[in-house]
C-alpha cells in the first residue's frame, strides 16, 4: 500500500519498488490516511509506504490508528522531512524505516530485510 497525497509520487514510489522487486507487484494506492485505514482494514496489505504530510490526518496518525488496529503492520516512513524530531516520532511508533524522498533508492533495502 502506497499512502501519498500525490498521484505523481505514488506513480514513482510503485516504480522504485516494482523496479527493484524484479516481480509482479500489486499495489494500492491511497490518497489520504482516512482512505489508508479503510483500504488497510479491507485489504491488510504485506506492507505500507507512508508519507508524514498528508491532508486531514497526517501520516502519523495514521500510522498510530493502523498499527493498532493490527501490530504486525509493516509501516515505511517515505518523507521529504529529515529532521531528528520526525525520526524519533516515526521510531516511537516502531515503523519498520525511515525514508527521505531524496533517497527514495533505500526502500528496497527496509522492504527485503522484512522479508528475509
Amino acid at each position: 500500500m502506497i499512502v501519498d497525497d500525490h498521484a505523481d509520487m505514488r506513480r514513482m514510489l510503485r516504480s522504485v519498488v516494482s523496479f527493484s522487486a524484479q516481480k509482479n507487484i500489486d499495489f494500492l494506492e491511497c490518497e489520504s490516511g482516512e482512505v489508508a485505514m479503510d483500504e488497510y482494514a479491507n485489504f491488510n496489505p504485506d506492507f505500507v509506504i507512508m508519507d508524514i504530510e498528508l491532508g486531514g490526518m497526517n501520516g502519523f496518525v495514521t500510522t498510530a490508528k493502523i498499527s493498532d488496529q493490527d501490530s504486525k503492520a509493516k509501516i515505511l516512513i517515505v518523507t521529504s522531512h529529515d529532521s531528528a524530531s520526525f525520526r524519533k516520532k516515526a521510531k516511537d511508533l516502531n515503523v519498520i524505516g525511515y525514508v527521505t524522498k531524496d533517497n527514495l533508492s533505500n526502500i528496497n533495502e527496509y522492504l527485503q530485510n522484512q522479508t528475509t
